[in-house]
């Protein structure tokens, strides 16, 4: 039995609270107070609510002091149809394609209810196959008290099909291919270049780059390394230098490795966090992925007072169709003393954190057939807390492979009904709608996230952070053995289902929050 149902089996035997439910825990980590939200149905006295408040003192450590916070919430009929229709749009967009409010009817019980679906019977396999009627259930179970079953009911309905014939969206045909760049000022000579540029690119733009170009940027993380290299021909051994770094022009953040010449090597070795260079390489393949390879580095800025400007795009949409995103709820109970301290950097700040599981590795065009989007996973950060998720699977019209079901857990009957990518798209342009967007090797979501948002005119033009990138910078002390996801969340103690879009997403927001609260400031 974990320490969540030990604790509910405790406080249960208090009559007033013997259908309660942990709603969440509050860490004042200052005053050293956790406060227990609980919900009931039940009335509770005054020595119920003492009692409540010493059994959830003895779950906590010994320098914590405990409070209680009980709500009674009773059931109600409307509001009960209401929270199963939001949460089926929500979670499972296909179904609710073919729900309507008034076709949920409810049941009271004693404690808790019933639930039913009346659909057509062309429409029974999108409630009856797949997780439907538990997720349901387990959503009420998390905000009220009882036990909730749901099934469906056939009948014959009307179909109104006045919706479907008109447009969601005046649909404007915009499929912008444009690369931003912005003029280099101040370039002077370290490593030359046979042409000096005259123009960056935009770190969030150089994906859709095929042939050599520039980019341009403050330096936010500079280390030299020394490794040892052997002559093919002599076998003679010598000691080399190499410098690993991270650079930011307001729209993203590109790390590189850089091998000097020995002619330039004292100048480079001269260069410090908060110098602005140009970077002159391209992009290539390296082991199956996208990389950039530094050619060339001389100094160079952007223009004075240099704001980065927006690609044309569709307009946002004023509404969700598909997707809607719900309030975060960290169900663990360990979960409750994660990222207790929001750092000051975040105050202020929108993020979304995202992560996508796909059908491979091949998020460039240049680099051949784009491969598909078959999840989405994300959470948003408002002033350094997780307050919304927004999650789905995503139709392929292709068969998964052996390996992508053995690295996700996700088959061909998961993806059947899903919406189509057009639609996520669409719904996530929305939700990401100024914010900055977090990932874990961020450029790889983001090619795909850009590629096909093109595709339907929406361009994704958010400033992007990589976690791999801060870990690096923050944790290079620590001595991990690899900057992976799953290493960064066992150093910070964080568990998590890995290779599933959303449990990732979660814990890569985590993981950001620490990152930031370590450096104390935004990279951008």
């Amino acid at each position: 039995m974990d320490r969540t149902h030990e604790y509910l089996r405790a406080l249960r035997a208090l009559d007033g609270l013997r259908n309660a439910v942990l709603a969440g825990i509050h860490l004042y980590k200052k005053e050293k107070v956790a406060e227990f939200l609980l919900i009931t149905d039940r009335s509770f006295t005054e020595a119920e609510e003492a009692e409540a408040r010493r059994i959830s003192g003895t779950f906590l450590p010994a320098e914590f002091s405990a409070t209680v916070k009980i709500a009674k919430r009773v059931l109600d009929e409307d509001l009960l149809r209401e929270r199963i229709f939001a949460f089926v749009c929500g979670s499972f967009p296909a179904a609710a394609a073919f729900l309507k409010v008034e076709d949920i009817s409810i049941q009271l019980l004693e404690s808790g209810a019933n639930f039913y679906f009346s659909v057509a019977a062309d429409e029974l396999s999108f409630f009856t196959s797949g997780k439907l009627m538990d997720a349901v259930s387990a959503h009420l179970s998390s905000q009220y008290c009882g036990t909730f079953y749901g099934d469906v009911r056939v009948v014959q309905k009307q179909r109104d099909t006045s919706a479907l014939s008109e447009p969601i969206e005046e649909r404007e045909e915009v499929f912008v291919s444009e690369i931003r760049t912005f003029p280099i000022e101040g370039y002077k000579r370290i490593d030359g270049a046979d042409t000096i540029p005259t123009d960056a690119v935009y770190i969030a733009d150089m994906g859709d780059m095929e042939k050599e170009f520039a980019v341009c940027g403050a330096i936010t993380y500079l280390e030299e390394k020394r490794y040892v290299k052997r002559n093919e021909k002599t076998g003679e051994e010598m000691e080399k230098i190499r410098y690993s770094l991270t650079i930011t022009d307001g729209t993203g953040m590109l790390r590189c490795t850089y091998f000097p010449k020995k002619a330039t090597e004292e100048k480079i070795k001269a260069l410090q966090v908060g110098d602005s260079i140009v970077i002159l390489g391209v992009n290539e393949e390296f082991n199956g992925h996208p990389s950039f390879k530094a050619g060339k580095i001389n100094l160079g800025r952007a223009p004075e007072g240099f704001v980065p400007k927006a690609k044309l795009s569709r307009p946002v949409p004023k509404f969700y169709h598909t997707l809607f995103p719900e309030p975060y709820v960290e169900y663990k109970q360990a979960g409750f003393f994660d990222v207790e301290e929001k750092p000051a950097a975040l105050k202020g700040k929108t993020v979304v954190v995202f992560d996508l599981e796909t059908t491979g590795l091949v998020w460039q065009p240049s680099m051949g057939r784009m491969d598909k989007i078959i999840e989405v996973g994300a959470v948003k950060l408002i002033d350094g807390e997780i307050r919304e998720k927004f999650a789905t699977f995503v139709a392929c019209n292709e068969r998964l492979t052996p390996k992508i079901i053995e690295l996700t857990g996700i088959h061909d009957e998961d993806l059947v009904g899903a919406p189509t990518v057009d639609k996520v798209i669409a719904d996530f342009f929305k939700f990401a709608d100024g914010a900055i967007l977090v990932g874990h090797n961020v450029n790889f979501d983001y090619g795909f996230i850009r590629h096909y948002g093109k595709e339907n005119g929406y361009v994704f033009s958010n400033p992007s952070l990589d976690t791999v990138v801060l870990a690096q910078e923050q944790l290079a002390a620590v001595g991990l053995a690899n900057y992976k996801l799953n290493t960064i969340a066992d150093y910070y103690g964080f568990d998590f289902n890995h290779h599933r879009a959303f449990e990732d997403a979660a814990t890569t927001a985590k993981i950001f929050v620490e990152l930031i609260k370590r450096r104390g400031s935004l990279p951008l």
